[in-house]
């Protein structure tokens, strides 16, 4: 819907300005990223995601040409994992479940998997988590899922998990009015 039509600058950021967050209902424990959310006056609302725990709508907007709220959860989404352990368990009790939402995301444009932990691809190497499950497979799995699943990992610092997710997805809308433009332009 949003290809149909050439937006100007001030157009573009409007629709950026209108971007809300969509969270899964079945995210947890994820207060650090709504505070975050707030204190920006960054929209967002919870709603059941098929794949991933953060994804994006655009509202209708009559003015722009935006006749109904446009979901962007089927092109991206962001899975967080608040620890080391949290995944390795995902990796080895609920490996089946964790590997059928990686198969879902293929789908996707772009699936990014976030792990709460800056230092956690250190932290894997070095068996500095208390799971007990072995590094080099927790390595090897992971490595391996990644590429498998076209999965982009990255490991940051909870206090900057909200940061990432609403970079991530303003940057991915941005990306996608330029490119459109600029294919409508030719």
């Amino acid at each position: 819907m949003l290809d149909k039509y050439k937006y100007l600058e001030k157009e573009i950021k409007q629709i950026l300005d209108s971007l809300i967050i969509l969270i899964d209902t079945r995210e947890n424990e994820n207060k650090h990223i709504t505070d975050y959310f707030d204190k920006k006056k960054i929209a967002y609302r919870s709603q059941k995601l098929n794949t991933g725990d953060y994804s994006f709508c655009i509202p209708a907007n009559s003015q722009l040409n935006i006749p109904r709220e446009i979901h962007f959860d089927k092109d991206i989404a962001i899975e967080r994992k608040a620890t080391l352990e949290e995944l390795s368990n995902n990796l080895t009790h609920d490996r089946q479940t964790f590997e059928n939402e990686l198969i879902r995301s293929l789908r996707l444009t772009r699936f990014n998997l976030m792990i709460e932990n800056e230092s956690g691809y250190k932290d894997i190497i070095e068996n500095n988590y208390r799971s007990g499950y072995n590094n080099k497979a927790f390595h090897s799995s992971l490595i391996s899922l990644s590429l498998k699943y076209n999965v982009h990992l990255f490991f940051c610092d909870k206090n900057y998990s909200a940061i990432y997710i609403y970079s991530t997805l303003i940057y991915y809308l941005k990306n996608y009015l330029e490119n459109k433009l600029y294919f409508l332009k030719k």
